[in-house]
């Protein structure tokens, strides 16, 4: 195949060949309707292929269009540097699920796309349009993917609402960040995002745990970081258990359908200090107060940027902003000095 020199076209020589291409489309899907209800994706990108290299005739794109094959984005290339990528549905809508945000299949040097979309029921329609320009949302599959919506305005893209325009998020080292950060500022209290930051751990296992079956050991260790990492279980807020439950779900791969139970099981005990004995400290505490070694030690080895991620504050000292935070979560308990009590059995807090 002879491919055209010259490496970046003309841009409105190819909304041109798109444009024909689709009218092309339109014209041939009224005159044998029943053929084109009958096409599956892969069909599609051949018809479309076939018809853009007849469109590309006595243009720069003349014996430069090429069909992919595989598992590569987009479907179809043009004097490598454009692309299209054909999507299809079956049903009387303009929407569908995209591809990977992360982008690792894109072909080397394609750094323009259009969407083609064929909207294959009665009547046939076909809409092409820049690829940034039908991206409303992010979904979650098996890995993050654009939602399209080819009748979607530009004001409403993703980019437009991350405040990042598409080709500075799919160049950068990490494009799930920007893309966490907004979507974590319109969360509701108790929930988090379900595909979390590049940094942070998560489950690589295929198999999902029931809390129940893990060793006690486990058991300790989950219920210690969890303290770690959401303070708020400190509380008396109704909802303080569920960014544990989801922690827990999300980047362990482990179900705990009591989660309360776990944390609140036998409701007060007692504590003593200073050689008295206080009673009616939620059961929490309690816990706490007799882990304090184990605590410290999960705390010097959890990575601060991981605390950062969760307590959604830039840690300073992590011992003190730990500490900082149970204090202010256990003001309700007024039967001991909390305060005074924590700041001793830790050290180096700093009021």
């Amino acid at each position: 195949m002879v491919i055209s020199s010259n490496p970046e076209p003309n841009n409105e020589a190819f909304q041109s060949l798109i444009e024909n291409t689709r009218l092309t489309l339109d014209i041939e899907s009224k005159k044998d309707q029943e053929k084109y209800l009958g096409l599956s994706g892969n069909k599609l990108e051949n018809v479309v292929a076939e018809v853009m290299s007849d469109k590309a005739r006595n243009t720069p794109f003349e014996n430069s269009i090429e069909l992919i094959s595989g598992q590569k984005f987009p479907d179809i290339i043009a004097n490598k540097f454009y692309g299209v990528e054909v999507k299809t549905t079956k049903k009387n809508h303009w929407t569908t699920t995209g591809n990977s945000v992360l982008e690792s299949s894109r072909i080397d040097g394609i750094e323009r796309i259009f969407i083609l979309f064929g909207k294959l029921v009665d009547p046939v329609e076909f809409i092409c349009r820049p690829y940034e320009d039908c991206l409303s949302e992010i979904v979650v599959t098996h890995y993050p993917r654009y939602l399209i919506n080819m009748k979607l305005q530009k004001e409403n893209t993703i980019f437009h609402k991350l405040g990042v325009p598409y080709d500075e998020l799919r160049n950068s080292p990490n494009p799930i960040k920007p893309i966490i950060d907004y979507y974590r500022k319109g969360r509701k209290p108790g929930e988090e995002v379900w595909w979390l930051d590049q940094e942070e751990p998560k489950s690589t296992g295929l198999i999902i745990q029931l809390w129940n079956n893990l060793p006690p050991d486990k058991k300790r260790d989950y219920k210690l970081k969890a303290m770690i990492l959401f303070p708020e279980v400190f509380s008396d807020r109704k909802n303080k258990f569920n960014r544990v439950a989801v922690w827990l779900v999300n980047s362990e791969g482990i179900v705990c359908p009591y989660i309360r139970d776990v944390f609140s099981a036998g409701g007060q005990g007692i504590i003593e200090w200073e050689g008295k004995q206080y009673d009616k400290i939620p059961k929490i505490i309690v816990e706490l107060s007799n882990c304090i070694s184990e605590l410290k030690a999960q705390l010097i080895e959890i990575d601060d940027r991981l605390l950062e991620f969760y307590w959604e504050t830039q840690v300073e000292n992590k011992f003190d902003n730990w500490i900082g935070q149970v204090i202010k979560n256990s003001q309700r308990i007024k039967s001991i000095n909390l305060a005074k009590y924590l700041i001793e059995k830790f050290g180096n807090y700093h009021v």
